[in-house]
């Protein structure tokens, strides 16, 4: 696919700049800082379940497995150890939680700044055309509050896996624990 020319444009643009050219037109600049936010977003997010499922079970069966060889189980040093183990291997799972809460709250912001630079396009227009046009004011308008819209919806989408993965990471802690515990028992037994 070769580049296009777009009427009245002054450059040809790539066919595969086309979707980002309309994200422009429709919610100005912002709108794509919002995607891309969004994106790396939810690029963590994957990274997290991918994390989940492969990396974090491999480890934890090999923290069980270490901790149920060890001769000392009631010691003090021997429950500070276990303890130490199990914060670290949840700490990673832990590890990009301020990162995806920081891009949450960032979203709203984002489409917030996307709407008052989108309102102040608007006014600077009807300013130019000293004509009061109740059809472009409504138009300006609409595409100015787009970025508030996708700012917000971003970051409802991003708070819903946040609070599950703090869910998830919480009934992990507990698991772990008891999974430790478990893995002495059935070593005794």
């Amino acid at each position: 696919m070769g580049p296009i020319a777009l009427p009245g444009a002054r450059a040809v643009i790539p066919l595969w700049l086309e979707p980002l050219e309309r994200l422009v037109e429709a919610g100005g600049a912002v709108l794509v800082v919002i995607a891309l936010v969004a994106m790396l977003l939810f690029s963590l997010a994957l990274e997290r379940v991918w994390y989940f499922r492969i990396t974090y079970r491999r480890a934890r069966r090999v923290l069980i497995d270490r901790w149920a060889a060890r001769q000392d189980h009631l010691s003090w040093s021997a429950l500070t150890l276990r303890e130490a183990w199990a914060r670290e291997l949840i700490g990673r799972l832990r590890r990009p939680l301020p990162w995806l809460r920081l891009l949450v709250a960032l979203c709203p912001l984002l489409g917030l700044l996307g709407t008052v630079t989108g309102m102040i396009a608007v006014f600077d227009s009807l300013a130019m055309t000293d004509t009061s046009q109740a059809r472009a004011m409504a138009d300006g308008v609409a595409r100015a509050t787009l970025p508030t819209l996708t700012g917000m919806a971003v970051a409802v989408v991003g708070l819903l896996f946040t609070s599950r993965l703090e869910h998830i990471i919480r009934r992990e802690d507990q698991r772990l624990h008891d999974r430790l515990a478990r893995a002495v028992e059935d070593n005794d037994a």
